[in-house]
């Protein structure tokens, strides 16, 4: 994952003083040529002006008139500077101004209502909304105890220290289960959606909370839950005032929604539970754990000491806070059924059936649905045992259950030097939302441009309904120049979550366009006739739909992070004026601190992007032909994706035909340090990292084995028959480069950067730990060539054989260990997992791994 870049202009390295100092021939050079005449070195006598009044006065006025004129030249530059700035930042904001993706018939009526309620909130670890704007919201919290303190779990982080969470089962649409583990109590989550009978728009949904004591770890045997439903439209909810007895079903609340009509929560358990209730108003959901603290805070029971909600409520409360306190096991169904305004509701019968016996049978039929198609869409029965499909199981189910819905306006920096009347550095996007999977539920929930081309290449293989609605949203989000903001932080909850360095988004910074994957898939899955009728009619129209769009982020692309010379290309925003880091990052290439250039500027030409740009051309050419575009255009994606993929000209500009190995090009050296300096403050002395350059840099291939040298291999560029394919192979199996037993480093031991810290604060990143997606490309590239004719074939076939067998064993092997899927694996320590955890964006591509299902890469 990566964060967001402070540096979004493109700058090239100019020569200073002290570097010409340092370059004895730089002043040593021959004559210039040019149209200047040179001046005599003979000295002629000196001659005195005669001088008058007059004379004076005139240069006086003239020198006057000369200022006059240069400050309204400058004044108008400076005015024509800032007035094509704001122009361009308007552009930045504006929509791009074609038909709409989610205005698509397919993605109304049925399909839209049966995605309208869902586990919409993942960054919590049960929250539930709609797919609108402003919604009605649930979700759980509980008290955990911890050392002998009290803690109130309610937003998933690291900090809290569970054994293990996330979703066993989830079908992406009205079905999932989910295990909590803290410190010995066992929390399973059931949730359950159903359109029936008399239900408002959405239909109605059930959470069924079971608590067991896993471990007889507990200070104590009673639970306390607390179980909260509000609505962000800021309506007034009402509570059933009444003794909370048992073995009924309990109304809890009850309100009134534009969408849905009347709606009721209701509670049924077969246990003696203890309720208390707080009603709050506000708007501001995402301090919603703070409000409920401060209220535990200060209300203590005096008989026993408890901690528990007072049972008041604010005037026009808008959400309302149920403590549920019950002895273990505690097990109770929380019912929510709407469109309750009209008499043939049928509200009892429906709180029925949403409870107790008829909710047991219920969730067993999904989740017995839910193992039968995880069986049939990956068909893994005879790949791997049965411990390490429940693990590609988890992987599916958590992917699927981290999908969330956000609604708000990602915050645009401005230029340097701008800012608004009120002081902020930056302008609003339009309001808009997201259908995205995310990453992480604890490190990021939201939405990021490159990670989610992967998850779509597993998410459409399960439901090509949903993974065409998130990219269509996606695509929705691309302005009037083709830009698309490359982390989406949409909404004061997703905000809460962001450090705010990584807040702006900058309009220069550009992003993998990994969509490209799953569009190039869904092409040739057509073709290869792996859809029904009905659903190639949909791809059809869904792609023709978007080509408007993609053409215009391809050209966006194809202007802004353009090299020098044609048909090269750089991420542009590098920063070439830092002292602190010691290879300035490229965070818009999602490789972050991977090495480039020693010396940003606009020489550069990045390997990575050169192949992504071929990915995009060639899919734009597949998506021109299949949905029989016959213009211009078509002929043209032709021709650049040709250009790319021409053997001779990737060679000439990146192959280093010593080591058979590619690499970036740009102005390098190797001898740069970070050292300690002493840095004075006033009347203090601090110490700082400070980058040290000890030879001057020249234009070169830059020198570092890892991810970035195998983009041609991976993009199936290199011919099966070449040299360099088996020069590629070593650089593979090489146990001094890449190779470990667990998975592919992502930078070779032999770099002079492998593993080094980038700044002090900054440890390494993409410098040797193992990452799943790009381990996933390699995989996929192996597989390709074993399977086509060349004298290499076997040595694929054996490299894919291991490589395949290394990450799923290391991967299985954590995930039991730990409970959980990694963000990356380390390359030393035995493949131990590490950095995000829960990490079930791109590391569940094991799942396909294990299927040994993969993307349309290869020409």
């Amino acid at each position: 994952m990566s964060g967001g870049s402070r540096r979004t202009a493109r700058n090239r390295v100019k020569t200073s003083p002290a570097d010409l100092d340092a370059d004895e021939s730089l002043w040593n050079r021959g004559p210039i040529h040019g149209t200047r005449k040179q001046r005599s070195r003979d000295h002629g006598p000196i001659r005195l002006m005669d001088v008058n009044v007059k004379t004076l006065l005139g240069l006086g006025f003239g020198f006057l008139a000369l200022l006059f004129v240069a400050f309204l030249v400058y004044n108008y530059h400076r005015g024509s500077k800032e007035d094509d700035a704001v122009e361009k930042l308007m552009r930045t904001v504006t929509p791009l101004p074609a038909p709409k993706m989610m205005d698509l018939p397919q993605f109304q009526g049925e399909h839209k209502e049966s995605l309208y309620w869902g586990t919409y909130r993942p960054h919590l670890y049960l929250g539930i909304r709609a797919r609108t704007p402003r919604s009605i919201i649930a979700g759980l919290m509980w008290i955990g105890i911890k050392n002998g303190q009290y803690f109130l779990r309610h937003a998933c982080q690291d900090s809290d220290e569970l054994s293990t969470y996330g979703w066993t089962d989830h079908n992406g649409r009205d079905y999932g289960r989910q295990v909590l583990v803290d410190h010995g109590m066992s929390i399973t989550t059931s949730f359950l959606k159903e359109k029936d009978k008399g239900s408002g728009y959405g239909g109605d949904w059930a959470v069924r909370l079971d608590v067991q004591n896993k471990e007889s770890m507990l200070d104590e045997s009673t639970v306390h839950l607390f179980f909260y439903i509000g609505d962000e439209e800021g309506n007034l909810l009402g509570v059933r005032r009444q003794e909370f007895g048992s073995h009924d079903a309990t109304l809890l609340a009850f309100g009134s929604h534009k969408d849905v009509g009347g709606w009721e929560v209701h509670l049924e358990s077969q246990e003696h539970l203890d309720m208390h209730f707080s009603g709050y108003k506000t708007l501001h959901m995402h301090n919603l754990t703070e409000l409920v603290q401060a209220t535990l805070a200060v209300n203590v029971c005096k008989e026993n000491g408890n901690l528990q909600l007072p049972d008041t409520l604010e005037d026009s409360s808008n959400i309302i806070v149920y403590q549920i306190s019950g002895r273990l096991r505690a097990k109770m169904d929380i019912a929510f059924v709407s469109g309750t305004h009209v008499q043939t509701s049928r509200v009892e019968e429906r709180v029925k059936s949403l409870t107790g016996t008829m909710l047991t049978r219920r969730l067993e039929v999904k989740q017995k649905a839910f193992e039968e198609k995880y069986v049939r869409c990956f068909d893994l029965k005879d790949k791997v045992d049965s411990e390490t499909m429940n693990v590609g199981k988890a992987a599916m189910a958590n992917l699927l259950g981290g999908i969330g819905y956000f609604y708000g306006q990602s915050k645009i920096a401005l230029p340097k030097g701008f800012s608004q009347k009120n002081g902020d550095k930056f302008i609003s996007y339009w309001p808009a939302a997201l259908f995205t999977a995310v990453p992480s539920r604890s490190f990021f929930p939201r939405g990021f441009l490159w990670d989610e081309g992967f998850h779509q290449l597993i998410i459409w293989r399960w439901d090509i309904n949903i993974s065409m609605d998130i990219i269509g949203h996606w695509l929705d989000l691309i302005n009037l120049d083709g830009w698309i903001p490359r982390e989406q932080i949409l909404g004061a909850e997703a905000l809460s979550k962001v450090p705010e360095e990584f807040v702006l988004q900058h309009p220069s910074n550009g992003n993998p366009p990994t969509l490209f994957l799953i569009l190039q898939d869904l092409v040739k899955g057509v073709k290869m006739s792996k859809f029904p009728m009905k659903e190639i009619n949909e791809i059809s129209t869904f792609l023709g739909r978007a080509y408007t769009r993609l053409d215009a982020w391809f050209q966006w692309f194809n202007t802004t992070q353009s090299g020098k010379d044609i048909n090269t290309f750089y991420w542009h925003g590098r920063d070439n004026t830092t002292t602190k880091e010691l290879n300035p990052k490229t965070l818009q290439s999602g490789l972050d601190d991977y090495p480039r250039a020693s010396h940003p500027g606009d020489e550069e030409r990045h390997l990575d992007i050169r192949c992504w740009m071929l990915l995009a051309a060639d899919c734009m050419h597949s998506i021109a032909k299949f949905t029989s575009m016959k213009n211009d255009l078509e002929k043209d994606y032709y021709m650049m994706s040709e250009r790319l993929s021409n053997f001779e000209i990737l060679n000439e500009m990146h192959l280093d035909e010593v080591s058979g190995a590619y690499f970036d090009f740009g102005n390098h050296t190797e001898k740069v340090r970070l050292r300690w300096h002493e840095v004075r403050s006033a009347d203090t002395v601090k110490r700082e990292l400070v980058r040290e350059t000890l030879e001057r840099p020249q234009l070169s291939l830059v020198p570092h084995v890892g991810y970035v040298s195998l983009f041609p291999f991976m993009m199936g560029i290199i011919p099966s028959t070449s040299w360099i394919l088996e020069k590629q192979l070593e650089l593979i199996s090489n146990r001094s480069t890449l190779w470990t037993d667990y998975g592919l480093r992502s930078l070779s031991r032999t770099s002079s950067l492998y593993m080094k810290r980038n700044t002090e604060h900054d440890p390494p990143y993409w410098r040797g730990p193992i990452w799943i997606n790009i381990n996933y490309m390699i995989l996929s590239a192996l597989h390709h060539y074993s399977q086509v004719d060349g004298p290499y074939k076997a040595r694929a076939e054996t490299l894919y054989q291991e490589l395949r067998s290394n990450l799923i064993r290391n991967i299985v092997r954590n995930y039991y260990d730990t409970g959980f899927l990694w963000e990356q694996y380390d390359q030393k320590n035995k493949g131990k997992g590490k950095g995000a955890r829960i990490f079930t964006g791109w590391t569940s591509l094991v799942l396909l791994i294990m299927a040994e299902a993969f993307p349309s890469l290869h020409r």
